[in-house]
């Protein structure tokens, strides 16, 4: 079979594609026959190993995937050789097969393509957890969405507009906040160099009243100036570190705000939580029945331009998702 590797830790460039033996299915697995692989920001730190996760090389990327079962190993029964699926894993998708515990895999719905399915799977989890559960989003709050015309804030913008939120979409550059629009923001704004003046747009659009809630992908000089605009309660959701700095947060602000700083980890929230993270998936797939949430394809490219394409993704050029063929 074919897989991407990483053979050594550092930059897109290091990835190859090389031919590997077939695996097996173990006792408690399936093996899948990997048809799309959504790629995320994550996989460009886990690769370089400065993500939270780090495997040893040699590994594959990629975190989510879509495909068909072709083999049980002994004792499965929750799924069936041609069922269709969808999983994420923390990283060693981005193959032509893959073996991984029957537990933690979901039957895809029919009306569910499995190329829109690994584009929405972990940027839309992502953003519903951290919206639901981990925020507590009620309809009428203002959001604010950093990184709002990448994978995982496109998909925030989307379903905080879903949940019933007046959604504020902020990007670094007016073409991409501009996109945001599309995605069912009320409003957008460009931060550009100039990120301390996030916190006042966010005031500005906002009445002098501040942010409900903080979607937070980019991290940085982004996020200390924006949680400088959370109004009285308000929740700012830490969800990654895009812009390659881990902000420095002056803990005054939580306090004189009865504000909160929340985690989000989609990854362990999986492992720990999974039944709720299953009720999340049949959120978002009927959404997806209804034509009310929709994958923001940038490009799908073969397995061979893996490298290229998180090459892309790295600069930052990336407005939605891009997926692999398999």
């Amino acid at each position: 079979m074919k897989a991407l590797i990483c053979p050594r830790l550092g930059t897109p460039d290091v990835l190859d594609v090389v031919e590997l033996p077939e695996p097996v299915a173990g006792p408690g697995e399936v093996l899948v026959a990997v048809s799309h692989v959504g790629l995320n920001f994550h996989d460009t730190l886990v690769i370089a190993g400065t993500h939270v996760v780090r495997p040893e090389p040699p590994f594959s990327p990629g975190s989510e995937y879509a495909g068909v079962v072709v083999a049980l190993g002994p004792g499965v029964e929750s799924v069936g050789v041609g069922d269709r699926v969808v999983g994420n894993e923390e990283y060693g998708c981005a193959r032509q097969l893959i073996a991984v515990r029957a537990d933690r895999v979901t039957i895809l719905p029919e009306h569910v393509a499995e190329r829109d399915a690994a584009a929405l799977l972990v940027a839309s989890a992502t953003a519903c957890h951290a919206l639901v559960q981990r925020a507590g989003l009620r309809a009428g709050d203002t959001l604010v969405v950093l990184g709002a015309a990448g994978g995982t804030g496109s998909a925030a913008v989307t379903i905080g507009q879903l949940l019933g939120a007046r959604v504020i979409a902020a990007a670094s550059t007016p073409e991409r906040a501009e996109a945001a629009l599309a995605y069912g923001a009320e409003a957008a704004f460009a931060y550009g160099d100039d990120r301390a003046a996030v916190k006042d747009a966010i005031r500005s659009l906002t009445g002098g009243e501040g942010a409900d809630v903080i979607f937070d992908p980019v991290g940085g000089t982004v996020a200390e100036s924006a949680v400088r605009a959370l109004r009285w309660g308000g929740r700012h959701l830490v969800v990654g570190f895009a812009s390659g700095d881990i902000p420095r947060l002056a803990f005054n602000l939580p306090l004189v705000k009865g504000a909160a700083v929340v985690g989000v980890f989609l990854g362990e929230f999986v492992r720990r939580e999974r039944p709720v993270h299953e009720q999340n998936l049949r959120r978002i797939f009927d959404w997806v029945a209804e034509g009310r949430l929709k994958p923001r394809l940038h490009d799908v490219v073969p397995i061979e331009e893996g490298a290229r394409a998180l090459a892309v993704l790295a600069s930052g050029q990336v407005a939605g998702k891009l997926v692999l063929t398999c």
